[in-house]
């Protein structure tokens, strides 16, 4: 079987490296691995998602739907006091590396890293950030959207970014046609950033 950043458990070695990133003029020190999505960098589409949307207000409740290695989640915990994060992937590596790099910025009270049948049953966002996995295809995106998107509160949105190329916009009319009203709030490098909005 062909090996994913969306695998459970990554079959390539574990071989661990640094980089930096500047995220809302912070230079943040990251800990990536092999068998996690964008080992060497920071990738364009969270960068792209990141510049375009503001820290959520303090004491916010967020959900990193996808976090990978950790950039949103710390991020968002460090630049939004008292706010926590629950960063939820299915692959074990990256939910590893969230927690390394968490504890380094001794974030650890405020990042907490799950499986997704680990979130407790009755967590609510007020916020759900994500760069969404895309390629594990058509349908099993639509039944991800669908299952976290209910968990956000009643004035909660959802930040989505989307490659153009990889169908941002019949997902934008998709999720509509869902009952959830979504707008596209800014376009840059190929990539939309979708909002989406609880149905009145």
């Amino acid at each position: 079987m062909t090996d994913h950043y969306f695998s459970g458990e990554p079959g390539v070695a574990d071989k661990r490296a640094t980089i930096t990133a500047w995220i809302w003029d912070t230079e943040f020190t990251f800990t990536t691995a092999s068998g996690v999505f964008a080992k060497e960098h920071l990738d364009k589409a969270t960068d792209v998602l990141l510049r375009a949307s503001p820290p959520p207000p303090a004491g916010s409740t967020l959900l990193d739907l996808g976090c990978g290695w950790g950039a949103i989640a710390c991020a968002v915990a460090v630049a939004s006091p008292d706010t926590v994060v629950h960063a939820i992937d299915t692959n074990t590596r990256a939910l590893d590396l969230t927690r390394i790099n968490a504890e380094r910025l001794e974030l650890s009270e405020r990042v907490l890293a799950f499986l997704p049948d680990d979130v407790p049953a009755d967590a609510t966002y007020d916020q759900i950030w994500s760069n969404p996995p895309i390629r594990i295809g058509k349908a099993a995106l639509h039944d991800l959207l669908l299952r976290w998107l209910p968990r956000l509160t009643p004035d909660g949105t959802a930040r989505l970014v989307v490659g153009k190329n990889l169908g941002a916009d019949s997902l934008q009319d998709w999720l509509t046609d869902q009952g959830w009203p979504t707008a596209r709030e800014t376009s840059e490098k190929g990539f939309r950033v979708l909002v989406v909005r609880r149905p009145a």
